[in-house]
Parts: structure tokens; sequence; C-alpha cells
């Protein structure tokens, strides 16, 4: 089983170029009603996600910070808060899951480093509850082994 198989494509996800202003961002944001999005380069390359959070610090950030201004400011100004880390599409499935422990997805990139879509939590888990209950049913006495939890912090 390999990340391929879990992949929502580019062409199905809601994702931001760095060059977009911060209201454009927060249009996205607000629109589709997500807490954080991909951001990519206008050559289709992984940057980052950017999150309600990373912009809120920011506009603390700026004394005297007004909404205007969001019109003027990108997103590659936006320090950001947690990087998601993306994996290559021939990520094995432990690797996949010990990744969204700490990150609700996954971000999935090719040999290019061209951002090639990405891989949700809910689909993870997903597919390990419905793995689990086959085993049961199939009487076997052993389920799914989840991979160790690495002793960095989790992050949701």
């Amino acid at each position: 089983m390999n990340v391929a198989m879990f992949l929502s494509p580019k062409s199905d996800i809601v994702y931001l170029f760095e060059d977009m202003t911060v209201r454009q961002a927060m249009e996205k944001l607000e629109y589709h009603r997500y807490q954080c999005l991909p951001v990519l380069t206008r050559e289709g390359k992984y940057s980052g996600v950017v999150t309600e959070g990373d912009l809120l610090w920011a506009f603390k950030k700026y004394e005297d910070f007004t909404f205007p201004q969001t019109e003027h400011m990108t997103l590659a100004e936006i320090p950001r808060n947690f990087y998601y880390e993306a994996i290559p599409v021939d990520t094995d499935m432990d690797s996949l899951i010990n990744m969204s422990y700490r990150q609700s997805f996954v971000p999935v990139v090719d040999d290019t480093q061209a951002f090639i879509g990405l891989v949700k939590r809910s689909d993870i888990i997903h597919y390990i509850y419905q793995r689990n209950s086959h085993l049961e049913k199939a009487g076997a006495k052993k389920s799914i082994k989840l991979p160790t939890l690495t002793s960095e912090k989790l992050y949701v």
C-alpha cells in the first residue's frame, strides 16, 4: 500500500499561491471554511501551508494594521508558525501514518518537488478502521500495527 492510494489530486484541492494577497487568502479560507491551505509557487512547487493562526499572529505583529492593508501584503510575507512537511509520492504507509499524527493533511510532491496533491488524515483513519474491521470479521487475531509515535510534539 502506498500514498497514491489515498491521494487527493491537486485538481481537487483548494490551494493558494505565495504571491496572492493576504486578503485573497482570507477570502478563500472563509469561502471554503478551511483553517489552513497549502501554498504553492507559480511554478507549482510546494511552498508550505498558511493557517488562520499565521494570519492572526502576523496582524498582531504589525501595529496599527488595518484590513485594507491585506490587499498589499502577500502570503510570502507571512511567517509560518509550523511547517507542514511534504512527502514524496512513493513514501511507505508507516511514514505516511506517522506524518498524519502531526498534520491534519500531508502534502505530496513528485520527484521535481512539484505539488501533486495531499492525503487527508481522515482518509488514513478511515482506511485503518476499515482494515481492522475486515481483519476482525475474518477472524484475524491481530489488527494493523500502527507505527510508534516519534518523540516530536504533536500538532493538529
